[in-house]
């Protein structure tokens, strides 16, 4: 695996703190401050790729959520809620627009006659289909520079990453 990274923008920060902070370890910064970076780039790069198709990336996720759901591309909005992580109040609100747009439609949940479900239109469900094989497509661009086995290795160490976090543990 290719290791060197030299000349990022990352790497013009920590030569800052070393030289400013010699005794302090700054080799923490480095991973973290990679991942944030390319967090952000990568957002524009996602973004640009929903524009295309007149979503947001919080729209992208919301209609592939119910897609991938499988047929009837239906879930509870509490399933929503935990899927997406985000408030109950944001939720409804989303839900109101992508449902204003033709894209989903909420109705009576046949097991729970005080809550609704949410399902994808045809033309959600039409959108997201092509939506979804552009955004896979961008994401292959994305990562074209990296030799598939790096990736691969990539991959592990940051699901390692995400358990953890998501456990409590980092």
């Amino acid at each position: 695996m290719n290791t060197d990274h030299s000349g990022d923008a990352v790497d013009a920060i920590l030569a800052q703190w070393r030289q400013e902070r010699p005794d302090l370890d700054v080799s923490p910064m480095g991973p973290i401050g990679r991942v944030k970076r390319c967090s952000a780039l990568l957002q524009r790069r996602l973004d640009a790729t929903f524009s295309t198709f007149g979503l947001t990336g919080w729209e992208f996720d919301v209609l592939a959520t119910l897609r991938r759901s499988g047929a009837p591309y239906s879930l509870a909005p509490t399933t929503l809620l935990a899927a997406l992580m985000v408030t109950s109040g944001t939720m409804t609100h989303r839900l109101k627009g992508l449902e204003g747009r033709g894209l989903v439609q909420r109705f009576a949940n046949r097991d729970d006659a005080r809550s609704l479900m949410v399902q994808l239109t045809d033309a959600g469900l039409a959108l997201i289909n092509r939506a979804v094989e552009a955004h896979v497509e961008n994401e292959r661009r994305i990562l074209a520079s990296i030799e598939p086995a790096d990736l691969a290795l990539l991959d592990v160490h940051l699901s390692r990453l995400l358990i953890a976090l998501e456990s409590g543990q980092g």
